[in-house]
Parts: C-alpha cells; sequence; structure tokens
C-alpha cells in the first residue's frame, strides 16, 4: 500500500547561508574600507569609522579583520588582484606595439574610471614608499613590468619600434593614466562640471595613445632608400 506521507522537504544548507553572509558583509567592510583608506590614508583611517559606514560595530568587523593592518592588506591585494587582471596578458609579443599599447592605454585608464578610490589607496601607498605593502609590491608587480619591457626591448632589437626607454615610457604611462583617478576632482574643477565624463576618458585615451604611438614610431624611410 502506498504511503499517503508528503515526501521529506530538503534541509536548506544552512552552512552555506552562512558562507553566502559572511562574503556579502566582507564585501560590504571593503567597499567601505577602501573608501575610507583612499580619503584618509593608512594612518588617518580608523576601524571605527569603517565599521559605522559598513553599518557594523567595531566589535563585527574585528570579527571578519582583527587588525587594521590585516583590512588594508586586503584592500590592497583586492587592488591589486583587479589591476594586474587587466594588465596581465596586454604584452602580447605577436601583435603590433602601436595596438598593444593603445589597449594598455585602455585598460589603466578603464581601471582609473571605474576604480577611482582602489587606484588612490594604491597611489597614496606607494607614494608614502610601500612601508606596508613593498614586499608585495616586488613580488608581484616588478616581474610583470619586467616581462612587458621585455616584450618591448625584444619588438626594439627586431626594427618594430623606435629604441626609446622601455622602462620609462612605461612610467610614463602610468603617471598619465593615473592622474585621472588621483586627480579626477581637480580636472572636474577645470572642466567646470562635478566628474569627469566617460568622453572625458575617452578622449584621454586618444591623446595618450596618440603621444606614445608617436614616441614609438619608426622614422620614415627616406625616398628611395
Amino acid at each position: 500500500m502506498a504511503s499517503d506521507k508528503s515526501p521529506a522537504l530538503p534541509v536548506k544548507n544552512a552552512g552555506g547561508r552562512r558562507l553566502q553572509n559572511r562574503d556579502r558583509l566582507e564585501a560590504d567592510i571593503l567597499e567601505q574600507a577602501v573608501r575610507v583608506f583612499a580619503e584618509s590614508g593608512y594612518e588617518g583611517a580608523s576601524i571605527a569609522t569603517i565599521a559605522e559606514r559598513a553599518g557594523l560595530s567595531k566589535q563585527n568587523l574585528m570579527y571578519y579583520f582583527p587588525s587594521k593592518q590585516l583590512l588594508y592588506q586586503r584592500v590592497l591585494d583586492d587592488v591589486l588582484d583587479d589591476w594586474l587582471a587587466r594588465m596581465e596578458s596586454l604584452a602580447n609579443e605577436h601583435d603590433a606595439p602601436r595596438d598593444v599599447l593603445r589597449a594598455y592605454i585602455g585598460a589603466k585608464l578603464r581601471f582609473s574610471r571605474e576604480q577611482p578610490w582602489a587606484s588612490r589607496v594604491y597611489a597614496l601607498e606607494v607614494i608614502n614608499g610601500a612601508p606596508l605593502y613593498g614586499n608585495q609590491i616586488r613580488d608581484r608587480v616588478v616581474p610583470l613590468l619586467r616581462k612587458d619591457i621585455a616584450v618591448f626591448e625584444a619588438w626594439i632589437a627586431a626594427g618594430k619600434m623606435a629604441p626609446v626607454n622601455a622602462t620609462h615610457l612605461m612610467f610614463a604611462i602610468w603617471a598619465m593614466t593615473q592622474s585621472y583617478a588621483d586627480f579626477s576632482a581637480q580636472m572636474a574643477l577645470v572642466l567646470e562640471r562635478k566628474q569627469l565624463t566617460r568622453k572625458d576618458y575617452e578622449d584621454a585615451e586618444i591623446l595618450i595613445a596618440h603621444m606614445v604611438q608617436a614616441a614609438i614610431a619608426l622614422p620614415a624611410a627616406a625616398p628611395g632608400t
């Protein structure tokens, strides 16, 4: 005889819900932390301010991040992960130098536009001599930069681009693109608007790419050569 009992409902995964809630809370904390660190720097930022903005008590926040330094390092880890993910595959030796550099400039400007607070936190740490994050920069940024520079130097040796100093070329690109995060408020004041627009970043990309491409262009061959 068939049972008239309804089939048992599956038990919801309480552990999964806890993990989701933890991830959501951590994301909220990090979202507020990156802005506070960008506004106040590491020394000026406080756990209490970050907790208040995240809608938590200081004690609750410290359950997830036991110290300000750990929270700061997690913020910088996330910034660096995002930035390097955008940059990692740009120096493709099989592409034309002008196309690679245009893509690099575009990616860096998009990072400045989409993640201005993250960009500023990283810049502040570097400006202050990277006292808390220098090892990570040496371990992760420097090898990637050297890889990119090696590709550029190979292009120079192969006669695909002008013999420029590839290291300082990258420094110049960083400086030009980073300024659209660090000094966007000043730029907006000059342009008499509340903030930079997408078109401002697009115009910047065109101009910066044009200057860089002009710097790496090979001289035109003389007639008859």
